[in-house]
């Protein structure tokens, strides 16, 4: 894929909608690898569906959980995908082979779970009000340090190369620690023009830069410079680079994120499927994508490489894209298009048997190409290489096979006839033994898990993605269940028939 090619002379930024990405389960959560080829969506019946995003096919299906999948993250080379779901445990799957290789249960929910941005065998656990947990795939943790023991909804997050840990609480104060020795390198507090604080709900890194952003309960969203932040050290007074939020509805902001070049800030409303899009650099508004009304929106992300976000919204990947405008004459450089009928002028030489001005042109061509063409280096793409590296990982898994599913019974139907006798009866039972056998063998290969002891963790609290749908629940009358079960079904049927395949489960609706 030339990435040279895909680039737009205009703006870098997505315009409109481009489809639906359905995985029959309702999706809550997605996240991007580090190349932009696969996402993976954790579903609420606790499945993970990769999808293949060039072809938009679905890739693979892994049956992780049993409880919905709250968090996603990828490790670097795209071989590993790190899930947590709402039943206190995390799980490191094996991308190829869709197994599990080791599981680690937690006293508390989980709310965010994040490889090491360069080590795989390290990442970082948000527990539900408690401190922020480094993990190692050994099953050794260490907990990060707090600045108020009394206050424990702490957000953390790695930086761009994982030196540092910035964790956040909800009194509005940041602390950076080393991600070895878990040292305090800097610490400031997030102020609301005097005094004030504000809870910090979220910290997110670019790709590409320093930058980082804080989303707080105040409906702002700050932007940090991270070598600014370390500079001030402790108890310092950094100012942000930007503020952006909506001065107009002042809403609330449930995920926010940076483009794959740094260049662009895309924030999701609390209250309604649409997405604000900003320039860094000015800090203006520059789009504002609407989804369908009535719909929350669940989770956001951006495309690693080119200008394509991906949201969650009503059990739906919605994917919003540049519009792709026709253009005829890239296929041949003398075409050239025309608004309206223009008459032809004759060239003298056109119906000339021997054309002598054709003979000087080929003669020029010929002395132009005499300049040599190396087709033999390989340039590494710049978009996944980071600016302390040379070359690109030649280890990463950028696409995953897809075989088809082919189900015994209905070939021996077709191939062998029904003779029934004493030795096919033998035969059956000879296949339906290994068959009993050979179905728990995913479940019997023994899969390691491991018991996190945090002694100050609460043990009765509730996932926010369970506790928000009670109320709901409650407030609701008894007769307005059936209703939207009514209206989901016969939508998820449609997506059915529209596309028969041989997952049966991959509907797309194109704009």
């Amino acid at each position: 894929m030339n990435l040279e090619l895909l680039e737009s002379f205009g703006q870098n930024y997505p315009e409109d909608f481009d489809g639906t990405l359905d995985c029959i389960s309702i999706a809550i959560t997605c996240a991007f690898n580090r190349q932009g080829t696969l996402l993976a969506v954790g579903c609420n019946d606790g499945r993970i569906v990769i999808w293949d995003f060039l072809t938009r096919g679905i890739a693979k299906i892994i049956s992780a959980h049993v409880h919905p999948v709250c968090s996603l993250s990828w490790s670097r080379n795209g071989k590993k995908l790190l899930s947590a779901a709402t039943d206190n445990t995390a799980s490191i799957w094996d991308i190829v082979t869709a197994e599990c290789d080791k599981s680690f249960r937690f006293p508390s929910p989980i709310l965010k779970v994040q490889f090491h941005p360069r080590d795989s065998k390290q990442f970082l656990v948000c527990p539900m009000k408690h401190p922020a947990v480094l993990m190692n795939i050994s099953g050794e943790h260490r907990v990060v340090p707090l600045d108020d023991d009394s206050d424990l909804n702490i957000v953390a997050s790695y930086d761009r190369r994982g030196k540092h840990i910035y964790t956040g609480n909800a009194k509005g104060r940041i602390l950076v620690f080393t991600s070895t020795d878990l040292e305090l390198k800097a610490s400031f507090r997030v102020t609301t023009g005097t005094l004030n604080t504000t809870a910090i709900k979220s910290i997110e890194f670019a790709r590409r830069g320093d930058c980082f952003l804080v989303n707080s309960a105040d409906r702002i969203i700050r932007v940090y410079e991270s070598g600014e932040v370390l500079a001030c050290s402790k108890d310092g007074e950094p100012e942000p680079i930007q503020k952006l939020q909506d001065l107009v509805n002042k809403l609330l902001w449930k995920k926010c994120c940076f483009s794959g070049d740094g260049e662009f800030i895309v924030a999701g409303s609390a209250r309604q499927h649409s997405l604000y899009i900003w320039e860094k650099s000015v800090g203006n508004l520059v789009k504002i994508l609407h989804g369908t009304k009535g719909e929350l929106l669940l989770d956001v992300v951006w495309h690693p490489v080119r200008p394509i976000i991906a949201s969650i919204s009503s059990g739906l990947v919605s994917i919003w894209a540049q519009n792709q405008v026709e253009n005829w004459s890239a296929f041949a450089p003398d075409f050239k298009e025309l608004d309206e009928n223009v008459e032809y002028e004759e060239r003298e030489s056109e119906f000339d048997i021997e054309d002598e001005d054709k003979e000087k042109e080929e003669t020029k061509g010929m002395e132009e190409e005499d300049s040599e063409v190396d087709v033999t280096t390989i340039e590494p793409i710049q978009a996944f290489v980071s600016s302390d590296e040379d070359e690109e990982d030649q280890d990463a898994v950028l696409y995953l096979p897809v075989s088809p599913d082919i189900e015994e019974p209905e070939e021996s139907a077709w191939a062998i006839p029904p003779e029934v006798t004493e030795d096919t009866q033998t035969q059956e039972k000879k296949r339906s033994q290994p068959h009993t056998d050979n179905t728990p063998s995913p479940k019997k290969k023994k899969v390691k898990t491991y018991e996190v002891d945090l002694p100050d963790a609460p043990l009765d609290e509730i996932h926010p993605l369970l506790n928000v749908k009670k109320p709901n629940e409650k407030g609701q009358k008894k007769s307005s269940r059936p209703k939207q079960a009514k209206s989901s079904k016969p939508d998820k049927s449609k997506s059915k028939g529209r596309l028969d395949d041989m997952y049966g489960a991959a509907s797309f609706s194109w704009s």
